[in-house]
């Protein structure tokens, strides 16, 4: 089926103007965050920027370092968003990249002007830092995290300097923090919000979804998430969401560029499958069954752990597989006996919730044979 690249060979001679924004847009700009443009593309949020076209030349004259792209899919869209007349000319500004390891914080965020008075700010997902998936984790047990803060304050920075009509959006954890920063923007930046984009990301907390403000965005708020989706089943959805076609399987399908696209919107299906059914319930049934303080233990126990290995980015700790895993060997060891018990535990009640979940599905499907 067809994919991103498919839909800017077909789309990408076609400027806004004459056919209007989309899901699929908004997903292309979404990955678009996951570019370093370090260097490229200022801080400074203006009307100025610079054009993806011009960006894409200066980054592909640049020494970015390899271990900084998420994925070499990012760089061949870059190019063919230059390359197209529907995103060559949008601006880019305010582009920001900050990693806090004591705050244990990731967040990166890029605005892109589409003309005609109209804005999509992005927000980058987890990239390859291991700090970045701390901070995922962290947010079982606590709302908010640095990067959801930060995201609340660029946004209304993007407000208080562009005039029309906002569009907010992000794959992956920028998903979850396009949907917290519209709903904790001021009221006048909320009423500006024309849509909010969750792709593949987790839901928020379900105190969140209590907030009038919440309910005030709720119909502006699209999610959207491959049929055997796992991050974005985490956390709580009250928002509508669609379940898109991926021509992957299991986590490979939060990859973006397996989404299949029909025309200008995505390939969509009536339902997730069991085994994306099967994930979200047991990871919430261990979620559940955790109080905080444990939840805050377990993750700080299993990052120290990794932090053994002295990786700091993901690619780092598989580089050398062989290496890594002695270091976690060694690691653990040096873990005290308490917290030990505490972190094998813990891990028991994620089996446990898997084997229950496994009896409820393995039940079901005897039922419908019958």
């Amino acid at each position: 089926m067809a994919n991103l690249f498919d839909y800017l060979e077909w789309r990408g001679d076609v400027g806004l103007s004459a056919s209007g924004f989309n899901s699929v847009d908004s997903l292309i700009l979404s990955v678009l965050s996951y570019i370093p443009f370090d260097g490229i593309v200022s801080a400074e949020i203006d009307r100025n920027g610079i054009s993806i076209a011009d960006a894409a030349e200066l980054f592909a004259d640049s020494d970015t370092a390899e271990a900084a792209i998420r994925n070499e899919e990012d760089v061949r869209l870059l190019s063919a968003l230059a390359a197209s007349d529907r995103f060559g000319d949008m601006r880019l500004t305010g582009y920001v990249n900050s990693i806090d390891l004591t705050a244990e914080k990731q967040f990166s965020a890029v605005t892109i002007l589409l003309g005609r008075g109209r804005t999509y700010v992005a927000f980058r997902g987890t990239d390859l830092s291991l700090v970045g998936w701390k901070e995922d984790f962290n947010m079982s047990f606590r709302c908010p995290v640095p990067s959801q803060e930060a995201a609340a304050v660029y946004l209304e920075q993007v407000a208080a300097r562009l005039r029309g009509k906002l569009y907010v959006g992000g794959h992956s954890k920028g998903g979850n923090l396009a949907v917290y920063a519209s709903v904790f923007a001021k009221r006048r930046t909320r009423k500006r919000i024309l849509a909010v984009y969750n792709n593949d990301g987790p839901g928020v907390s379900s105190s969140i979804l209590e907030r009038d403000e919440f309910r005030e965005m709720q119909d502006r708020i699209f999610a959207f998430i491959p049929q055997s989706s796992i991050i974005g089943m985490l956390l709580e959805h009250a928002e509508r969401y669609t379940i898109v076609h991926s021509d992957q399987s299991g986590l490979m399908q939060h990859d973006p560029y397996s989404w299949s696209v029909l025309g200008t919107d995505f390939v969509r299906m009536q339902s997730v499958t069991n085994e994306s059914v099967f994930i979200d319930q047991t990871v919430k049934e261990w979620i559940a069954g955790m109080t905080l303080e444990q939840r805050e233990h377990f993750v700080d126990v299993l990052y120290r752990v990794i932090g053994g290995t002295e990786a700091r980015t993901l690619p780092e700790l598989t580089k050398d597989w062989l290496k890594s895993a002695m270091a976690l060997g060694k690691s653990f060891k040096d873990v005290d006996e308490p917290t030990k018990k505490a972190l094998i535990e813990t891990l028991g009640l994620l089996f446990k919730a898997a084997r229950n979940n496994l009896d409820v599905f393995r039940h079901a499907r005897e039922e419908k044979k019958r």
